[in-house]
C-alpha cells in the first residue's frame, strides 16, 4: 500500500515538475509565436496587418515580468531577455528564410555538405543577431518598470528606431519593421517621405506599445478592483459590486486607434498628391530580364546565352523607340576591358540607344560589381560600383580568420571590393540614382543620391540564387525607396522580379519569375525633394533626445514617475 502511495506521489511530483517547466517556457513560446506572426507580414505570406499587433505579446511579457520581479527577491537574470531573444529569432528567421535558397552551391564548386553548413550558419547568424537587438530593447524596457506608460511607449519606440538605425549602419541589414507594410499598405509607407523608413517603424512600435499598455492597464485595474473588494470582509457581494461587470474605458486603446487613423490620414494626403508628368521630362526605358541561371555563370554556355539574350533584347527594345535600355547586375559576367568587344556593345553602336550594362569593373588587382553607361556611340561615359556587398556572398568578414574556412562565393577568382560611399551617376539624360542589388535595403544610399540631384532610379539586381519570396521582398524594398525619394524607378533583374514603379510606389509593370522578358515603360525625371531627402532621418534623434530628456527629468524629481 505504501509503495503504491509512494509511486503515485512520485508520478504527481514528476507531472508537477513538467508543468513547472512548461510554465517557465510559456513566455518564450508566446514570444516566438508572435515573432513568427511578424515574420508572416512579408512575402511570401504578406499578412501586413499582423505588424500592428505582433509586438504586443512581447511588450506585455517584458513589462509584466519586470513588475513580478520587483514584487519578489530579484532573480539572477532578467526574465524578459529569453522571450525577447525568441521573438527576434522568430521574426527575422521567418522573414529571411529565403536565405536557405542559396543551397546547394555546387555550381560554385562548394560541396553539398559544406554548402548546407554555410547556409544554416548564414540563416542562424542573422536570425540570432535580430534576437540580440530585440533583447537589448527589452533590457531597456525592464529598466523602465515603475514609470508611466507614456514614458515606456516613448522610450520603447525611440530605442527600437535607434537600434534599427544602428543595425542598418552595418553590413547586415534587411528586415526593418517598416518593410512589413510594403507593397500592400502604400498609404502608411508614404510616411517615409517625412523621415525615412524609421517613420513607419516608429508608427508600428508606438501603436503596438499603446495596445500593450492598454492590456496591462486593464489587467492592473481588474486586479486592484478585486483586491479592494476582497478587503471589504463581511460585506455582501451585491453591496461591494463584486459581481457587477467592470466598467472601464481604456484610454490607451482609444489613443492607439486615434494614432493609427491619424497616421493613415497623413499617409493618404501624401499618397493623393498628383504626380507631374511633363513631356520634356519623359524618358522611355526598356528592361531586359535575361533569365540566365547563376549555375551557368562560370561556363562558356552561360556567357553565350547572356550575349544572345541581352543583345536580342536590346535590339527589340531599340526598335520600339526606347531612349535607354537597362540590364541586370552582372548581365555580362566579364571585366570592363572585355566589354567593348561584345555583341551587345556592337548593337549599341549600331542602334545608338543608350544602355546601362551590368558587368565587372577593375580596380588594380581587384574588381567591383558595376553598372556602366554606354552612350549612343558605344562609349562608357559613367560607372557606378556597388558599395554594399553581401557578407560571405561577395566578401568574407574577418577574412584573416574565416578565409581558410569559408571560400568566397563569387564567380571570379579576383578579390572583390566595394565602391565608394559618395558616388554620383551621371547619364546622357541627367543625374540618376543608381542601386545594385543588396543596396536596395539601405535607404541612405538613395537619399544621398537624390539630395545630390538624382532625378530617377535605376536598380540592377540578380536574385537568381534565392527562393521566390526574396525577389518579391526586394521589389518591396525598391517600392519604399521610390516613395521616400519621390522618384520613378526602373528595376532590372536576371530572373525576376523586374518592374517599373512610380513615385507613389505603384507598380506599373512587374515581370514573371524565371522568365525571359523585355518591357518598355515611360518614366519621368523629377527634381523634387521630400523632407526625408532634405533632412535625413531627423525623427529618430528627436525621439531619443525627447525620451532621454523626459527620463532625466523624472530622475531629477521634476516629473512624478507614477
Amino acid at each position: 500500500m505504501q509503495k503504491k502511495q509512494s509511486k503515485k506521489q512520485g508520478e504527481q511530483g514528476k507531472q508537477g515538475r513538467q508543468g513547472e517547466r512548461f510554465i517557465s517556457l510559456l513566455p518564450c513560446l508566446i514570444a516566438l509565436a508572435s515573432g513568427i506572426f511578424m515574420g508572416l507580414t512579408v512575402a511570401p505570406v504578406g499578412a501586413w496587418l499582423l505588424a500592428w499587433i505582433a509586438i504586443v505579446p512581447l511588450w506585455v511579457l517584458v513589462v509584466t515580468s519586470a513588475k513580478r520581479k520587483n514584487q519578489s527577491p530579484p532573480a539572477p537574470s532578467s526574465p524578459s531577455t529569453p522571450p525577447a531573444l525568441f521573438w527576434g529569432i522568430g521574426y527575422h528567421g521567418v522573414a529571411l528564410s529565403w536565405i536557405t535558397g542559396i543551397h546547394p552551391m555546387t555550381w560554385l564548386g562548394v560541396p553539398w555538405l559544406p554548402s548546407l553548413l554555410i547556409t544554416l550558419f548564414c540563416w542562424g547568424f542573422i536570425s540570432l543577431l535580430g534576437g540580440v537587438f530585440v533583447s537589448i530593447w527589452a533590457a531597456v524596457m525592464v529598466r523602465l518598470n515603475g514609470h508611466k506608460p507614456w514614458l515606456r511607449i516613448l522610450i520603447g519606440t525611440a530605442v527600437w528606431c535607434g537600434l534599427e538605425s544602428l543595425w542598418s549602419a552595418g553590413p547586415l541589414w534587411w528586415s526593418s519593421l517598416a518593410y512589413t507594410q510594403s507593397p500592400h499598405n502604400l498609404v502608411i509607407v508614404h510616411l517615409g517621405q517625412l523621415s525615412g523608413p524609421n517613420t513607419v517603424t516608429a508608427a508600428i512600435a508606438a501603436v503596438n506599445g499603446l495596445i500593450a499598455e492598454a492590456y496591462i492597464n486593464r489587467q492592473d485595474t481588474k486586479i486592484s478592483s478585486v483586491s479592494r473588494q476582497l478587503l471589504q470582509v463581511g460585506e455582501p457581494a451585491q453591496r461591494t459590486g463584486f459581481s457587477a461587470p467592470l466598467r472601464f474605458v481604456n484610454k490607451y486603446l482609444v489613443i492607439a486607434t486615434g494614432l493609427l487613423i491619424t497616421l493613415h490620414l497623413i499617409g493618404f494626403i501624401l499618397y493623393s498628391r498628383p504626380i507631374a508628368q511633363l513631356p520634356e521630362a519623359a524618358l522611355k526605358v526598356g528592361i531586359v530580364q535575361g533569365n540566365i541561371p547563376n549555375r551557368l555563370l562560370r561556363s562558356s554556355e552561360g556567357f553565350r546565352r547572356a550575349q544572345e539574350n541581352y543583345t536580342n533584347g536590346y535590339l527589340t527594345l531599340a526598335d520600339q523607340g526606347v531612349d535607354a535600355v537597362l540590364t541586370p547586375e552582372g548581365a555580362l559576367p566579364i571585366f570592363q576591358r572585355n566589354l567593348l568587344g561584345t555583341a551587345l556593345v556592337a548593337a549599341v553602336k549600331e542602334k545608338g540607344v543608350v544602355a546601362w550594362i551590368g558587368a565587372f569593373g577593375e580596380r588594380g588587382d581587384s574588381y567591383t560589381i558595376s553598372l556602366f553607361t554606354f552612350n549612343s556611340q558605344g562609349e562608357i561615359v559613367s560607372r557606378y560600383d556597388k558599395s554594399k556587398l553581401v557578407p560571405l556572398g561577395e566578401y568574407i568578414p574577418f577574412e584573416g580568420i574565416l578565409g581558410g574556412i569559408v571560400q568566397r562565393l563569387s564567380p571570379l577568382e579576383a578579390h572583390q571590393v566595394p565602391g565608394s560611399a559618395n558616388q554620383i551617376f551621371d547619364t546622357p539624360f541627367g543625374r540618376a540614382i543608381a542601386s545594385i542589388c543588396y543596396e536596395s535595403a539601405f535607404p541612405e544610399q538613395f537619399r544621398r543620391q537624390a539630395a545630390a540631384g538624382g532625378q530617377f532610379i535605376v536598380s540592377s539586381s540578380n536574385d537568381a540564387h534565392y527562393t521566390a519570396s526574396m525577389p518579391f521582398q526586394h521589389h518591396a524594398q525598391d517600392i519604399m525607396r521610390a516613395i521616400e525619394t519621390d522618384r520613378w524607378s526602373a528595376r532590372a533583374t536576371n530572373t525576376g522580379y523586374s518592374g517599373f514603379i512610380d513615385p507613389h510606389g505603384r507598380t506599373l509593370w512587374i515581370s514573371g519569375y524565371n522568365t525571359y522578358e523585355t518591357h518598355a515603360e515611360t518614366i519621368y525625371r523629377r527634381q523634387t525633394q521630400t523632407l526625408y531627402v532634405r533632412w535625413g532621418d531627423w525623427l529618430t534623434p528627436l525621439l531619443l533626445i525627447s525620451s532621454g530628456g523626459a527620463w532625466l527629468l523624472i530622475q531629477l524629481g521634476h516629473i512624478e514617475p507614477i
